[in-house]
């Protein structure tokens, strides 16, 4: 089966969108400032590839309490 390079940039672009969202949600289960909130918020956007990793290999914050 071969894939088009339309459909792969679909693909990665999906991906990268995808990243970014599960460590946006990662973000919000934890206890940061506004400031931290955008400052890792940012990260995630700006670096696309490297960003979602390291905000979730970094753990900012405290998990929230249920």
């Amino acid at each position: 089966m071969l894939v088009s390079p339309d459909d792969m940039r679909s693909l990665l672009i999906l991906s990268l969108f995808g990243m970014a969202l599960l460590a946006a949600f990662y973000l919000s289960r934890r206890n940061l400032t506004l400031r931290e909130y955008l400052a890792w918020g940012l990260l995630i956007l700006l670096v696309p590839l490297l960003g979602p990793f390291l905000a979730i290999l970094c753990a900012p914050g405290k998990p929230k309490g249920r």
